[in-house]
């Protein structure tokens, strides 16, 4: 059978890694394995009570139609209340696009924003999907290498260093994938600052904001209103399948992104969006509040427990439920150890592999977002594969 030529751009999105353990993994439990996952970065916890109530209730009321392409008004109106009691920032619920998870959102900032060939700085290691974005319409992700003494993140002096002809914004995430760290919001002042010397645009991923550990959540939005950000249900609010998210644009940009919305997803879930709303609710936010401080329970557990089995922690993670460990005391090949990991210890952790290629054989990335007991027996079998 013959079949079409595919489009070039394929060629630069490579396969994603993380995904390929997962399938190892699944297969050997098929076979009666018992593996504890530390790779896909997922919550162990479900939606809140009130969530799946109210989801229940908009199902039941027949609250199924499509919604506007931008998004339920109340939930917009909620999110931006959100704003104001977190952050004190007063956003325009107009400037807040409701999309489909933050994967949508990222799909319709680099539609609007990103030209064949545009340059786009980011640090590496950073989400491999970000980048793929970029590539899907037919921009390029330049990869900046950054170090532990960087947190792994961009400075104000690497992108004015490495800002071309061809460069056309910044794509960051704070807290970061796969490194849970997060820039410190006077350096994101100076690399907004170089970005707007340089007419650029700056796109801050933001989806674990509220997982963070050591300082008072920070946004970008404070930054001023040309600073586009997204932010996701999925990780402080544990509803990743339910795929919702949003986008936060200057005003200028609402209506672009609205006519790109209405083609590219019509809207996303109405279930989802009815259910979101019950994310706000004093009750709802009592319970996130608990989980994070669980989260940070796991990370001040897993950091000097992955120390002691001989993975060095450059740099403590503040945010997000990843730790970037530094393995070149244990392999020269960080995707090979994960292998035999998984398949000696059943335990799966996750090569730098993915993340680009300046750490990509020195660096795994572990998720602690699973139960302290499946940390705690992870930790017991990878001590017994290291001593033998």
């Amino acid at each position: 059978m013959n079949f079409p030529h595919l489009a070039a751009r394929l060629e630069n999105i490579a396969p994603f890694h993380v995904m390929e353990l997962a399938k190892m993994a699944a297969d050997l439990e098929r076979q009666g394995r018992s593996i504890i996952h530390m790779g896909i970065g997922e919550p162990d916890f479900t939606a809140a009570p009130l969530v799946i109530d109210a989801a229940s209730r908009a199902m039941a009321d027949g609250k199924m139609q499509y919604t506007p392409a931008t998004g339920l008004p109340a939930l917009r109106v909620a999110i931006a209340g959100h704003y104001r009691t977190i952050y004190g920032l007063d956003i325009a619920p107009s400037r807040i696009i409701v999309t489909a998870g933050a994967s949508g959102a990222l799909l319709l900032a680099c539609a609007a924003l990103v030209e064949k060939g545009a340059e786009i700085l980011m640090p590496d290691p950073s989400y491999p999907c970000n980048r793929h974005f970029l590539a899907a319409f037919d921009g390029v992700a330049r990869m900046i290498p950054s170090e532990p003494q960087d947190r792994f993140q961009l400075s104000a002096a690497m992108v004015r260093e490495h800002w071309t002809a061809a460069t056309r914004g910044v794509l960051l995430a704070s807290p970061s994938n796969p490194t849970g760290t997060s820039i410190d919001p006077q350096e994101l002042a100076r690399i907004v600052a170089t970005v707007r010397e340089k007419n650029g645009f700056a796109i801050v991923d933001e989806i674990y904001q509220q997982l963070t550990y050591d300082a008072p959540p920070f946004s970008a939005l404070s930054l001023g209103d040309d600073v586009i950000v997204i932010n996701s249900f999925s990780k402080y609010f544990n509803m990743t399948g339910w795929r919702l998210g949003w986008l936060v644009v200057p005003e200028v940009m609402v209506p672009q992104i609205e006519k790109l919305a209405q083609n590219l997803f019509i809207c996303a879930s109405a279930i989802a969006q009815h259910a979101g709303i019950a994310c706000f609710a004093p009750q709802s936010q009592a319970l996130f509040e608990q989980r994070r401080a669980e989260f940070k329970r796991r990370r001040d557990y897993i950091v000097p427990a992955l120390q002691e089995l001989g993975f060095k922690v450059p740099v403590m993670p503040d945010g997000a439920f990843y730790v970037y460990a530094d393995c070149s005391d244990l392999t020269d090949d960080a995707d090979r150890l994960s292998i035999d990991i998984l398949h000696k210890a059943g335990v799966v952790i996750v090569p730098g592999l993915d993340f680009g290629p300046h750490t990509a054989r020195s660096h795994v990335r572990i998720s602690y977002a699973t139960s302290m007991e499946n940390l705690q027996e992870a930790v017991a079998r990878l001590r017994s594969y290291f001593t033998g």
